[in-house]
């Protein structure tokens, strides 16, 4: 894996980190603790083919019933809260203030996007990501309710797909994401989607906001007709 140290941490700008994504690199921090960040270009990058999502048949039924609130981009600063709570098989967080200021900036320019569970008035689960041309980039999730984030995925996919895009970046490969279908593409394969993703003009908005779960499960089903 690939990893470049910045020392120059106060230069970096939105700007700057859209230019990186276009690249194929991205962000990140030793700790929530270091004031740094480091570019990673990994030399397998993980991906989630949006025309070959699996959604286990227990949770489609959990999708089905709306539990859980689905509300698009409206808190930031809660989903990038609850991305930096420590989790089962994640003690430490490497969500640190500049990763905060950065995607904080971007989700204010609208190039970052959150998908967010709702229950009972209280934000629940969710995730982030930076949306640019055809290409999403994921990068954290958090869940305080089981299958909340889940959720929170496969709305995003259906946005995602109905949208446009065409790219689904997970940047690594987790047994939580494996689950969906993630798959690792050597760097090279991996360049190759990004160029064609930044070709494409999307709508992250296509999607109605109010979308329900029978709707993504309608966009999703279709997707893998058509495929």
């Amino acid at each position: 894996m690939a990893g470049y140290k910045d020392d120059f941490i106060l230069e970096i700008t939105p700007q700057v980190l859209l230019k990186a994504y276009a690249c194929g690199l991205f962000p990140m921090a030793e700790s929530a603790e270091d004031p740094g960040l480091f570019w990673l270009e990994p030399e397998r990058r993980g991906i989630l083919p949006l025309d070959t999502v699996h959604i286990p048949r227990r949770l489609k039924r959990t999708i089905r019933s709306d539990v859980f609130e689905i509300r698009i981009s409206t808190d930031f600063q809660g989903v990038i809260n609850g991305c930096s709570e420590p989790m089962p098989g994640r003690r430490k967080t490497w969500i640190n203030k500049e990763i905060r200021r950065l995607y904080g900036e971007l989700f204010e320019m609208g190039y970052c996007h959150t998908v967010e569970a709702w229950q009972d008035g209280v934000l629940v689960g969710g995730l982030y990501g930076v949306s640019l041309n055809g290409a999403f980039f994921g990068e954290s999730m958090f869940t305080f309710k089981t299958d909340a984030s889940k959720v929170c995925l496969a709305h995003l996919v259906a946005r995602l797909i109905a949208g446009g895009y065409t790219l689904l970046d997970t940047q690594f490969v987790t047994d939580h994401l494996s689950k969906f279908g993630t798959v690792e593409v050597a760097r090279d394969a991996y360049n190759t989607l990004l160029s064609d993703a930044l070709q494409k003009e999307t709508d992250f908005y296509a999607l109605s906001q109010r979308a329900n779960g029978q709707d993504v499960l309608n966009v999703l089903n279709s997707q893998q007709t058509a495929s």
